[in-house]
């Protein structure tokens, strides 16, 4: 597997040799990093949960993503991502948590500009974790969100703050993209 685009293009990095890891090819990566780039107005802090081989992390600091946070529950993936910040020369604008995405949401004290997920896709608890996340602190005025998932699940047009901008199908993978809802806030009370 290798990035396609950005800084760079062309290296190549390593993906877990396992079968329950099922990085984003580079239709999807591709595909998906288009959609974003045409619709997030800033990338200085980026959240990639599921990260995998951190493949869609890597591809936004190839494209000039300011800042990483890659969140991985399995040490080797952690490891894998690691050396694939090395190798691309990014390490020092990324952090790798070796965490659940749950426990990492808790922990994680910023907002974020796009978040990228890319959750299993035999998680049926997706919806679950994506409402935490839309309700969550880690959204911020104009957080972008792109999930990665299997065209057998159906995602809510709402998470939370975050409601579906638009959803494009790949072969078996759907890319769907949220943006933060502002008239959501509006419905907030204000200070008594």
């Amino acid at each position: 597997m290798r990035i396609i685009a950005g800084n760079a293009k062309g290296k190549n990095i390593i993906v877990p040799q396992r079968k329950a890891t099922r990085p984003a090819t580079e239709l999807v990566r591709g595909a998906m990093m288009s959609m974003l780039e045409a619709i997030a107005e800033d990338w200085s802090e980026v959240l990639d949960i599921y990260s995998g081989s951190g493949s869609l992390g890597l591809e936004a600091l190839s494209r000039g993503a300011g800042h990483v946070d890659f969140v991985e529950h399995e040490r080797a993936c952690c490891d894998i991502i690691k050396q694939n910040l090395e190798t691309i020369g990014c390490a020092g604008q990324a952090h790798v948590y070796c965490l659940d995405v749950p426990k990492a949401m808790s922990l994680l004290g910023k907002q974020y500009d796009v978040i990228l997920a890319d959750p299993p896709y035999r998680n049926q608890q997706i919806g679950e974790v994506l409402e935490k996340l839309g309700n969550s602190s880690l959204i911020g005025e104009n957080t972008v969100m792109a999930v990665t998932h299997s065209a057998h699940l159906t995602l809510a047009e709402r998470y939370g703050r975050l409601t579906m901008l638009k959803e494009h199908r790949h072969g078996d993978s759907l890319i769907a993209i949220y943006r933060k809802d502002s008239s959501f806030d509006s419905h907030l009370p204000g200070p008594v």
